[in-house]
């Protein structure tokens, strides 16, 4: 069986997706629904490696957290049980972005 985004953790992601491309930030983003893990790749232009990706992994449930936010290095940035928070981590780059 195939791991996917809910709508509603979509709807999470996307909201600050659609923020970062109106600052500027972010260009075009892709998702992949693998057996295990569904990634969301945010790229500042499209032909590129991913500048951020999100994970969720649903085996980690139970241990450091199903969500996570990659960087381009491959560095974790951030991991939890709960996407927001997770996703805070991205959104500090969109205060500084505005300034």
């Amino acid at each position: 069986m195939q791991v996917a985004f809910h709508r509603t953790e979509l709807a999470v992601i996307l909201s600050l997706y659609g923020r970062m491309v109106a600052a500027g930030e972010w260009r075009d983003y892709g998702i992949s629904c693998l057996r295990d893990v569904a990634v969301f790749s945010i790229f500042r232009r499209t032909a590129e490696n991913p500048l951020y990706r999100i994970e969720k992994r649903p085996k980690l449930r139970a241990k450091q957290g199903q969500y996570a936010v990659i960087g381009i290095d491959g560095q974790i940035l951030k991991r939890g049980h709960d996407l927001k928070p997770v996703l805070r981590v991205l959104e500090r780059k969109l205060i500084r972005a505005v300034e």
